[in-house]
Formats: C-alpha cells, structure tokens, sequence
C-alpha cells in the first residue's frame, strides 16, 4: 500500500488553495466522491489531509481526542477573536473552562428556561403581519441572540445594540473565507481587510464590557445565585479562579458561535420547509396535534418527532459548520495512512453528510431517514453537526431546544414561502451563510 493518500496535484505555491476558496463546498465534494475515506492535497504550503471515513473521523474526535489538537493554521486573527475560550483553548484552561461552563448548558436548567426562549420567538414574529416579506436568516438571527444574552449573559439589549453587533458579523465573516493570498502569506503581513476586522472586534469588546458592568451589579457572591455562564464566570474572576481576559474570551465565544450555528440551523430549516410543502405540512399537523392552542413548551418538545427530524436533516444538508480541524500531537496511522505530527486534518461534515456511500439518495431532503429504524444503519461519524468526543459543542443541547421551540412558535402561526433564487449559493467562512438573500413571504395559517 502506499505511504501517501491520492490526492489532487494542485499548482505551484498555491497547491489546491485557489481551487478550494473559490468554492471549498464543490471541492470538498468532488474529493469525497473521487478519492473516498482519505485525500491529500496542499492548501498553499499546507499539507493537508481530508478525513471522509467515520471510523477514522471517531478516532480523531472521540477514542483518540488526547493525541489531536486544534491547528493554529488561521494565524493570530481568531485568537485575537475568540482568544483562549472554549473553542480554542487546550489542556488544562479548556478542563477548567468547560467544567465552569457546564451546568449553565445543562438540560436539566435548559428545561427550566424554555418558555423564556417560547418568548423571545414569541417577541420576534409579533411585528409580521400577513404579506410581509423578512429577511429570515436576520430574523433568525436576532432571535437567537435574544436567547444567547439572556439566557448565557443574563441581559437584554436593545434593538440598537442588537443592531451593532449584526453590524459587526460581516467585516469578521469575511476575514475568515477561504482566500489563497492568506495561505501563501507570511503571518505578518498585512492584508487589505485587517482594518475593518480589527475594528469589528474593538466595537464588540465594547459591548462585552458594558454587558459584564451591568451583569457584576446583579451577580453578588453567592454560589447558589444566577446560573448563567456569565454569572458563573463573574464569580469564578471574584474568587480568583478566572482571568478578565478568559471571561471575555469566553463572552467573545459565546456572543459569536453562540448564536450563529443556530440561526443558520433555523434558516436553512424554513428555506427547505418552503421548498418541500408536504414535509410543511406534516410538520403544522404534527403541531396542531402536539400543541394545540397552548404555547409550544418543553413538555411539546419531547413529542414533535417529525420536526425534530426536519432540523436533523437540515444540518445533514446544511450544516453550518461545515469542516472541522485537528492535527495530531504525534505520529498516527489514520485510514491505513501513516499520518505525520503536525500535519493538518480536514474533517468535513459537508462532505460526509452529503456522501453516497453512507446516505441514499444524498441529495434529497428527506426528514425520514432519521426515523431510528433507519438512522441506525448509518456509520455513527457519518453525522457530527456538533462535532464529538469531549470538545463536542457544549452548547447541543441548547441549539436543538432552540431550534424546536422556535421553528415550532413560528410554525404554529405561519407559513413562510421563499422569495429567493434556487438553487442556494454558499459563502464560506467560520461557518455556511446563504449568499442570497433568505427573503421569506408570511403568510398567515388561520
């Protein structure tokens, strides 16, 4: 067998980087159908090797988590983002941050707070009336940073400030697509948008600060006060047991990847709702018979199976987080391949959840074939929206709660019928955003 995986050739200096930032989708794609468990190719100097065999991707985030970390590949702008949160940290700081973290993501105090998100979504539809159109995907958005402030951060902000921090997505977004430049480039170089990034994120450090002042008046010392994750780390910085630069690491976190994984979730659901009119209305007679006329609440969520499935199958098709990264921390044998320490891993979730060789009919929107009869013939690393192992997203459970109770508040009501060109265009950047525009008519269910 050959030491070297196959792999596209790709061109002097650049290696495969320009093919990839043009579309990486279309690339991840044509490399799993090509080439199948395991691709080689260079992303500027950077050996690479993409991962599309579930076993191989289980080893990497789950049975052998301790030998692979997160690559530091994206130079200092992430860091300088997100700094040593949860999603960047390792070793000790990540056991301390994520132990913090823990019970203000717990389903046991998620259940008690459902009805709080019930209101936000609740809040946000009040203003449609019939015949509107609204831009989904920043409705979806708002909404979901309504909960991630109030329910991690204890706060409400105004429709203002909810503003400047949408106002801030698109420099950050855009630093972080695919671009050949970048990955041909020494680190210290500067690069047209470092202006408008660096910006971006002094606007949003502010607003982080003016949140924790007004949280410290209300969070007191006691152990057994609010639970929320700011709450928590406010008191663990009062005790000396966290840092003012890891509590706003991990605000930083939240703010951002708290809410933007589940508001493309939501999108991505209503923009294939409205293309499948059957799967709607299955999803508003299961609705009808689940909920009634009560508000959907936690004791609904455990009985709205069909539109649980939708949402499985939405991130199936849609995941917003659409690749992951390791490197491993020594040298392993992955897929048959021996893998050098150092070198970097792609495991796309774009590519598995969308490969023929674990889905039927892959391309089809098909909420069913979550049904647990079927679901179970499926390689269990053949779907990780929210990655695995131990660095899971802490925040699962949250998302899903969300995304039921939000898709289920809304549904209840109306029907949304999209506006926008088909097939759906892709912007790649930390995460899939639609390129379009998610224009959506409301029309009233009465």
């Amino acid at each position: 067998m050959s030491k070297t995986p196959p792999g596209p050739k790709g061109e002097p200096l650049f290696g495969s980087s320009r093919t990839y930032a043009n579309d990486p989708f279309r690339f991840i794609s044509a490399l799993e159908t090509a080439y199948g468990d395991v691709a080689r190719f260079d992303m500027g100097p950077m050996d690479t090797l993409m991962l599309c065999d579930p076993t191989a991707i289980e080893r990497v985030l789950v049975s052998d988590a301790d030998r692979f970390r997160k690559p530091d590949f994206q130079g200092d702008a992430l860091g300088d983002l997100l700094g040593e949160g949860l999603l960047l940290s390792e070793g000790e700081t990540w056991e301390q941050q994520r132990r913090l973290g823990n019970p203000a993501f717990s389903m046991g105090r998620l259940a008690g707070m459902a009805d709080r998100i019930t209101d936000h979504a609740e809040d946000r539809i009040a203003g449609w009336d019939a015949g509107d159109v609204v831009d989904i995907e920043q409705e979806m958005t708002r909404v979901t940073l309504d909960v991630i402030l109030d329910l991690m951060m204890g706060v409400t902000l105004s429709e203002q400030r909810v503003r400047t921090i949408e106002e801030q997505l698109v420099p950050l977004g855009q630093r972080f697509e695919p671009d050949p430049i970048r990955f041909a480039a020494p680190d210290w170089m500067p690069m047209p948008d470092d202006a408008e990034f660096a910006s971006a994120v002094e606007t949003l450090d502010g607003v982080l600060d003016d949140i924790v002042a007004v949280r410290e008046a209300d969070v007191g010392t006691d152990a057994d006060g609010p639970m929320d994750f700011l709450s928590v780390l406010i008191r663990a910085r009062d005790d000396g047991n966290q840092t003012a630069e890891q509590l706003r690491d991990e605000m930083m976190t939240m703010l951002l990847a708290g809410h933007d994984t589940t508001a493309l979730t939501l999108t991505y659901t209503w923009f294939l709702l409205s293309e499948h009119p059957a799967a709607e209305r299955k999803v508003h007679a299961e609705l009808d018979e689940v909920v009634g006329d009560e508000r959907p609440g936690m004791e609904h969520v455990r009985e709205l199976d069909y539109l649980e499935r939708v949402i499985q199958e939405a991130m199936r098709l849609y995941p917003p987080v659409y690749t992951i990264f390791r490197e491993p921390t020594d040298d392993v044998e992955l897929s048959g391949y021996p893998v050098e320490a150092g070198t970097t891993l792609m495991l796309p979730q774009w590519g598995v959840h969308r490969s023929a060789r674990f889905y039927d009919d892959p391309e089809a929107f098909d909420p069913d074939r979550w049904r647990p009869e079927r679901a179970e013939e499926c390689p269990r690393f053949a779907y990780f929206p929210f990655g695995g192992g131990p660095r899971h997203c802490i925040g699962k459970h949250l998302a899903m709660l969300e995304a039921q109770l939000i898709t289920a508040t809304t549904a209840k009501r109306y029907h949304l019928d999209f506006q926008g060109e088909t097939p759906l265009e892709l912007m790649p950047s930390l995460t899939a955003h639609p390129r379009q525009e998610m224009s959506m008519r409301v029309e009233s269910r009465d």
